[in-house]
């Protein structure tokens, strides 16, 4: 057996990696199946101007993106997206809802809508914090 250092891995190894994790973790985990799900603002030309996006799996959503573009924000577009998308989750049966999100960016935010942080990543990457975030739905 030898064990080597891959300083810049291809993307092919990566995902075998990854694919490795998903097959142990499905043959031991009581669900499996992740859905995902996305809500859009567009303008009149058809484009995304905001969106959230996640995944629900079993009793929880994960919220992975919410964005507003700047012309849009400040008008409500963010707390609209985020009802519409948790109410969603709901209809899927979510109970819950996991996050994160950095210092600089939407804490205040999220708790204003009832998210409470879980726990805090201090010093990342080097001086910043990540936040996690759960919120009963």
């Amino acid at each position: 057996m030898k064990i080597d250092l891959v300083d810049s891995p291809q993307q092919e190894l990566v995902d075998f990696l990854d694919n490795k994790i998903v097959e142990f973790n499905r043959a031991n985990r009581e669900i499996n199946e992740r859905y995902p799900i996305a809500v859009t603002v567009t303008n009149d030309s058809k484009k995304v101007v905001a969106g959230a996006s996640g995944e629900t799996f079993g009793h929880w959503f994960h919220l992975s993106i919410l964005w507003v573009s700047e012309e849009l924000r400040g008008q409500n577009y963010g707390s609209k997206l985020l009802i519409k998308i948790e109410q969603s989750a709901k209809d899927r049966g979510c109970k819950q809802c996991l996050l994160d999100t950095l210092n600089f960016q939407a804490m205040p935010f999220y708790q204003k809508h009832g998210y409470q942080i879980a726990w805090t990543q201090e010093n990342y990457p080097l001086t910043g914090c990540k936040y996690f975030m759960t919120k009963d739905l």
